[in-house]
């Protein structure tokens, strides 16, 4: 209550006791005093001088006993205590002294031994210290806190270790769920010959650092703590520095500055932060700048599946909270493409780790991609590239293939989740016409989709969907892909014109089972289907399927351009075990009808198709000769098949040297017999394949 309150109380109190009859105001007054009487009779004095005795008598036995304690005697008793609340062996192997009266009682301890948690029990001591010097504050250790005014340790030798499902030996089996080793404060700290040694199986990742620090209370020269040593990752060495501000200044309500710098081949990362709250490592701050050949190479450092890159120049800033950590701005470049955006990690209750993020470039250039599925963007001179892509890239062309067999980590997309998006504006592509592209990511539980995913054309969009099943022990991969409202000039160009030009639609369905681009395609199974609703054909290449030798080569040797409508045009392929076969081929033009045959083959990634023409009108000097297209799909070859040709010209020729010259023209003439096809059904076939 508050003081106007009581004073209310008390009026009213009064008011009430002024209302009462004078015999029993009277009779109140004789109780209180006989209460009081009691209490003066009462021995609270002498209660009160043996309360006091006995107190006075066990703080005086106390501190007699702090005084000449013989603590090396304690040494034992005290070590299991400790090693029961730490769930870990500690033992004083040395000289235990302490000086307990001052506000900052100290102590000194030699051949401090701490050992490992049950799990990590036969891997020996965790650290081991030949000399220790503390001093803490004295009225904090009553509410259980410990700040250390000074920490002064000579030759500690630290042996950290996690195993490879996640768990360590600093954090026990809580580490897995994220959380960290928390220190105490620590006003004043001076180390001599430190050294530590981390393992970690799960990233492959060893290192052997040497620790020193030496500060004063000069303020013109603190001094810094300081940290340097050398290891590998996945048998790759690196070497890291570490430098932090002056521990003697050193307040749980101040930031603890910090420099790193870490070298592992090629990759580079500083780092200039702070820890919020010294030393609590859930909350710290840093700007980052990294580099690197690769941004798959950084897994190792910091637990993320990323996907391959070409080389990268990165900045922004990296935060953690709690069980969270990203970076809410980054920018940089990546290959030849900018790139800015933000996301977060999230340390789940699973163990696993969640990304999300949402990037985007405002000029991509398009060959950096094919980095993502393991090939190597152009090696060309001006573009951006790695040493270990440009092998990639010379071994690909010696052998004459386009598809990499750079295989899949299993163990890292089943690691994680992740929610992405990325956003293009702007694309550069040599030979295709597309102007933005947008993509959104998902990876759950060793699942990883692309969808949707869209290419914006000059005219039309590629869009569908892509994914990757790494759940079971050979990844499957899916592929859905539609084009619509898209010219087939844009997308096929050949460096000698156009032959074909047109409104082009289609869609491709494919899955196939394999660890790489390679393995899966060849396995594939699907269906690929091509439609040419309208459009335009050179009048030489429609004469030369037929092959009209008087009309077409003269138009090819005069690079006549002249063009014959297009009726309407089909190709559908049946993909099976990784080769596609031709099912339909049909491209119906005003003066000839084209028919194809053949397929690809996506194991050996060659092609055979086959063009054959039937005139509608008759052609004199005609070649049944079809025009052949073939090779390798890194280099394909047209061309026409001279076999039948020459089959054809050599029966002309010994029937002329047996009847007429007239005899020696008839099998070149072709009486033109071929009907429009029926592009209605055709098209109908467009329909069943959903376009």
């Amino acid at each position: 209550m508050r003081s106007h309150q009581i004073r209310e109380w008390a009026r009213a109190r009064w008011a009430a006791f002024t209302t009462w009859s004078a015999p029993v105001r009277q009779r109140a007054v004789t109780v209180v005093r006989a209460a009081g009487e009691r209490a003066k009779s009462a021995p609270w004095r002498k209660i009160g001088i043996w309360t006091g005795g006995v107190f006075g008598v066990l703080i005086t036995t106390l501190a007699l006993f702090v005084t000449f304690a013989d603590w090396n005697a304690l040494r034992g008793p005290i070590a299991r205590m400790a090693s029961a609340a730490s769930g870990r062996e500690i033992a004083i192997r040395g000289d235990l002294d302490v000086n307990p009266w001052s506000w900052t009682p100290e102590l000194r301890v030699s051949g401090l031994y701490i050992g490992n948690p049950a799990r990590f029990r036969e891997r020996g001591a965790f650290a081991e210290v030949r000399e220790t010097e503390a001093a803490v504050r004295l009225l904090p250790l009553f509410i259980g806190r410990f700040e250390f005014v000074r920490l002064d340790l000579n030759g500690a030798d630290i042996r950290l270790y996690r195993d490879a499902e996640g768990v360590s030996n600093w954090a026990g089996s809580e580490s897995r769920q994220g959380r960290q080793l928390r220190l105490p404060a620590i006003k004043r700290f001076a180390l001599r010959e430190g050294r530590v040694r981390l393992e970690d199986a799960g990233r492959n990742l060893v290192l052997d650092a040497e620790f020193t620090t030496e500060e004063t209370l000069d303020a013109r020269n603190p001094g810094r703590f300081a940290l340097s040593g050398e290891g590998s990752i996945n048998r790759r060495p690196f070497e890291i520095t570490l430098a932090g501000a002056p521990l003697i200044n050193v307040r749980r309500d101040r930031p603890y500055e910090f420099e790193a710098r870490i070298r592992a081949g090629a990759t580079r990362v500083s780092a200039q932060g702070a820890i919020a709250k010294p030393f609590d490592f859930n909350r710290w701050g840093a700007d980052i700048e990294a580099s690197g050949a690769d941004l798959a190479d950084l897994y190792d450092l910091i637990g993320l599946a990323l996907p391959n890159t070409p080389p990268y120049d990165l900045r922004g800033r990296l935060e953690r909270e709690g069980r969270q950590f990203g970076m809410p701005r980054l920018s940089g470049r990546v290959g030849d493409s900018d790139i800015a955006g933000r996301w977060t990690a999230t340390n789940q209750r699973n163990g696993r780790l969640m990304l999300e993020g949402a990037f985007r470039s405002n000029s991509l250039d398009f060959d950096d991609l094919m980095a993502v599925l393991g090939g190597a963007p152009s090696t060309e001179r001006g573009e951006t590239v790695s040493a270990e892509q440009r092998r990639v890239a010379a071994a690909l062309a010696a052998q004459g293939r386009l598809l990499p067999d750079a295989t899949l980590d299993i163990r890292r997309v089943r690691n994680m989740d992740a929610r992405v998006s990325f956003n293009a504006a702007r694309v550069r592509a040599r030979n295709l016409p597309l102007r933005g592209l947008a993509m959104t990511i998902g990876l759950d539980n060793g699942l990883l989709t692309i969808d949707p995913m869209v290419l914006r054309l000059t005219r039309g969009r590629i869009s569908g969907s892509a994914s990757i099943n790494a759940r079971e022990d050979v990844p499957v991969a899916s592929l859905d892909v539609r084009i619509a409202d898209a010219r087939l000039e844009q997308i096929v160009v050949m460096q000698n014109g156009q032959p074909i030009t047109g409104a082009l639609q289609g869609r491709a369905r494919l899955t196939g089972r394999g660890a790489s681009v390679r393995d899966a395609a060849a396995a594939a199974d699907g269906e690929i289907t091509l439609v040419i609703p309208s459009g335009e054909v050179r009048e030489a290449f429609a004469e030369l399927t037929g092959i009209n030798v008087s009309r077409g080569l003269g138009l090819l040797l005069t690079d006549d351009q002249s063009k014959v409508d297009i009726r309407c045009g089909v190709a559908s392929f049946r993909v099976r075990n990784g080769v596609a076969s031709a099912q339909s081929f049909v491209v119906d033009t005003e003066n000839v009808l084209i028919r194809g045959g053949g397929g690809v083959n996506l194991r050996n990634e060659t092609l055979d198709l086959r063009l054959e023409g039937e005139a509608k009108e008759p052609r004199l000097l005609s070649v049944a000769a079809p025009v052949t297209l073939r090779g390798r799909l890194r280099a394909p070859q047209i061309g026409v098949d001279a076999d039948e040709a020459i089959g054809q010209g050599g029966l002309a020729a010994v029937l002329a040297t047996i009847a007429a010259p007239l005899a020696a023209v008839l099998p070149f003439v072709d009486p033109g017999l071929a009907e429009d096809a029926n592009c209605g059904a055709l098209l109908a076939g467009r329909e069943s394949a959903r376009l």
